[in-house]
C-alpha cells in the first residue's frame, strides 16, 4: 500500500526551530551539526546536483531524548540543506497519527527521514540508524520476542551497547548516513 504524507506538508516545524526548541541534547546535536565534514566530494557533488529537482520534500520524525536523533539527524540536516530540500520537523509526541505509519518492526522508533514528492506520495524512508548499526536491533528483535521474558531488558542493554559501539567514538558514521541517503535518493 502506498503512503500519502500530503496533508503533513507544511504542517511541521523548522529544522531552526527543532533545534531551538530542544530541552534535551542540544549541545550534542549542535557539535554533530558543526563537526559535519563531506568525507566524499562526489557526495557533496550528488547532493548539490539535487538544487535542479523541485520535487522532493523531507519530512523527519524526531524527539530531542533520543540519541540516534542526536547522532544522524544533523547529518540529515546538512544533506538537505546541501540539496536544497524542503525539510520538516516533526516531534514524536505531537505526531502519533504520522508516526503510526512509519514503525521499524512494529515500534516507533526515530528519526525517521520520509521522502515524498510535491503532492506527498512518500518515495522511500530512511531511519531510525545507519544499517551497520541496525543490524544489533534487528538481531536483538529476532532473538527476542518475549518481552516479558526474564532477560529481556539485560538483552536490550546488551543491545543498546552494541548499538553505540557500531556509531564509533567519533564522526566516521557521518560518511556512512550520507552514503546511505544518497543510494535512497538516486532511486527516485
Amino acid at each position: 500500500m502506498s503512503k500519502h504524507v500530503a496533508s503533513y506538508l507544511g504542517t511541521g516545524i523548522t529544522p531552526q526551530q527543532f533545534v531551538e526548541g530542544m530541552q534535551k541534547n542540544q549541545e550534542a546535536f549542535k557539535a554533530g551539526y558543526e563537526q559535519f565534514e563531506w568525507a566524499n566530494p562526489e557526495d557533496r557533488e550528488f547532493f548539490e546536483s539535487l538544487n535542479y529537482r523541485d520535487d522532493l520534500r523531507v519530512l523527519i520524525l524526531a524527539a530531542d531524548w533520543c540519541g540516534d536523533v542526536v547522532r544522524n539527524v544533523p547529518v540529515v540536516f546538512r544533506a538537505m540543506e546541501t540539496a536544497g530540500i524542503p525539510t520538516e520537523v516533526f516531534i514524536l509526541e505531537q505526531n502519533f497519527e504520522l508516526m503510526d505509519q512509519f514503525l521499524t518492526m512494529g515500534g516507533r522508533s526515530v528519526p525517521v527521514v520520509i521522502f515524498a514528492d510535491t503532492g506527498g506520495y512518500v518515495m522511500g524512508t530512511w531511519g531510525p540508524r545507519p544499517a551497520h548499526v541496525q543490524k544489533h536491533m534487528i538481531e536483538f528483535k529476532q532473538n527476542n520476542p518475549d518481552r516479558e521474558a526474564a532477560d529481556y531488558q539485560d538483552n536490550l542493554a546488551a543491545a543498546r551497547q552494541k548499538i553505540i559501539q557500531s556509531y564509533g567514538e567519533g564522526y566516521e558514521f557521518h560518511a556512512v548516513i550520507i552514503k546511505e541517503l544518497r543510494e535512497l535518493i538516486s532511486g527516485f
